[in-house]
């Protein structure tokens, strides 16, 4: 099916088999993230030098901050390019997909840069001791070598979808996933590099998986364009790209910094509670990252249908998908929850690790069966172009939320007050995003239009 084709099933092909097509690819491009996460850490854990696993781990906020950037232009453009493609705007669209390559270009160089320049300084914000002092800087030199390829691979992963195209945006993230976690353990344990080794392979995944997405544009058949001479910030283009873009990669920030804080006051009832909260997280990240991949696999759908004002084809959306994303996060949630043991099990071997990771992991699935029905608004907004809804549901969730309940609920039930932070959390973002959504419906289906215009 050719982009224009894929089109005209947005506007009028069976609902079900539209979310299903674009929503599979997206689910399975989301596991092959959560693979390549566990593998990495898998791999450089094989050396049996804790100090390369903690380095690896006092990276990772940087790390994030790069795909942040990503998210960006990535997040921000496909809602603004799928509302463009339901008008029938096509020269917008190219415009807009014009600026996130471009702009993901050079935030990303200017972000390469500025570490290299500000290293040593950065090292000691982000809390380097002298123990690992030369894992984390020899890591943090080669990533941010090639962090412009790390935004790109974020930003054409989401905006690729925008036409509708979403088996090549999981083909260019498995390629770019699966070669990072067959490269891990050849330059990791069999050259011996270590933990150069795996900045390495992370660095040549996501150049292929650029490489592939340039392709892609390159053959000509995309409705989209990269080219320079569509480049443009005016009419909006920048904007309408910032204020949806911005929010998303904020969740993503408040995400790390909250676990941040989870773990600085979990480190008070012991180390192995903090191994068991740790891997107790795990345990719910399938869920999690399944769902995410529906929420942003549904949205360039309902994108289409914002832009066409097809109300009542996005209702049908909707409903259908939010009735599959609780279907399905329930089913997950109970796949966990039989072999929760076994996965502890996996990651932890110490008697009272695996007690609080197993006790953690029973606390957090009690809400995980939300997950599908939350990320689904949160991206239902975006494809709406709510600019100031999705700021307050991003913001919220794992931070606005999330920080004051951790302290009030610790006071209040000391470390049980912690774990049980986050389903409280998941209940109350989940009600605020449905209490933020019906109102802007009825508004936009009556015929107002969101704060975010094209």
């Amino acid at each position: 099916m050719n982009e224009r084709d894929q089109m005209e099933f947005f506007h009028s092909g069976k609902v079900s088999t539209a979310v299903l097509k674009n929503a599979i690819p997206a689910m399975i491009a989301m596991l092959m993230v959560l693979i390549y996460n566990v593998a990495d850490t898998f791999f450089i854990g094989q050396t049996h030098n804790d100090l390369q696993v903690a380095a690896v781990s006092i990276c990772t906020p940087v790390f994030l901050l790069f795909m942040a950037a990503g998210t960006v232009f990535g997040v921000g453009g496909v809602s603004v390019i799928s509302r463009a493609m339901g008008e029938g705007r096509t020269e917008y669209a190219r415009k807009v997909s014009s600026f996130c390559m471009w702009a993901s270009v050079c935030v990303g160089v200017v972000m390469s840069g500025l570490f290299w320049v500000f290293l040593d300084q950065i090292l000691m914000i982000i809390g380097t001791t002298k123990d690992v002092w030369d894992y984390v800087k020899n890591y943090m030199m080669i990533v941010t070598v090639g962090g412009t390829f790390l935004l790109l691979s974020t930003c054409f992963s989401n905006v690729i979808r925008a036409e509708g195209q979403a088996n090549v945006a999981m083909m260019g993230m498995m390629l770019g996933n699966l070669t990072n976690v067959v490269l891990d353990p050849i330059l990791i344990l069999w050259i011996g590099w270590e933990i150069k080794g795996a900045a390495i392979a992370t660095v040549i995944g996501n150049v292929l998986a650029v490489s592939y997405y340039l392709l892609y544009f390159w053959k000509g058949t995309s409705m989209l364009s990269i080219r320079l001479r569509d480049f443009a910030i005016k009419d909006g283009v920048c904007k309408n790209v910032l204020v949806i873009g911005i929010p998303a990669a904020l969740a993503g920030l408040l995400m790390s910094t909250s676990h941040i804080l989870l773990n600085g006051r979990m480190i008070l009832y012991g180390d192995m509670a903090v191994a068991g909260v740790g891997v107790a997280g795990k345990v719910t990240m399938m869920t999690g990252m399944v769902c995410i991949g529906l929420g942003q696999g549904v949205q360039p759908i309902l994108g289409y249908c914002v832009g066409g004002k097809n109300w009542e084809r996005f209702k049908n959306v909707l409903s259908f998908s939010v009735f599959f994303a609780l279907s399905l996060s329930a089913v997950l949630t109970g796949i966990c929850y039989f072999f929760a043991a076994e996965i502890v099990r996996a990651f932890l071997t110490d008697a009272a690790a695996f007690e609080f990771g197993l006790r953690f992991a029973r606390i957090l699935m009690t809400t995980s069966f939300l997950f599908g029905v939350y990320f689904v608004l949160v991206n239902t907004l975006q494809a709406m172009g709510a600019a100031t809804e999705s700021l307050i549901v991003n913001l919220s969730r794992q931070g606005l939320l999330f920080i004051p309940l951790l302290f009030i609920m610790e006071a209040g039930l000391g470390m049980k007050g912690l774990i049980w932070t986050q389903p409280v959390v998941d209940v109350l973002s989940l009600l605020l995003a449905i209490a933020l959504f019906i109102p802007l419906y009825r508004k936009m289906s009556a015929g107002s239009s969101p704060e975010a215009k094209l």
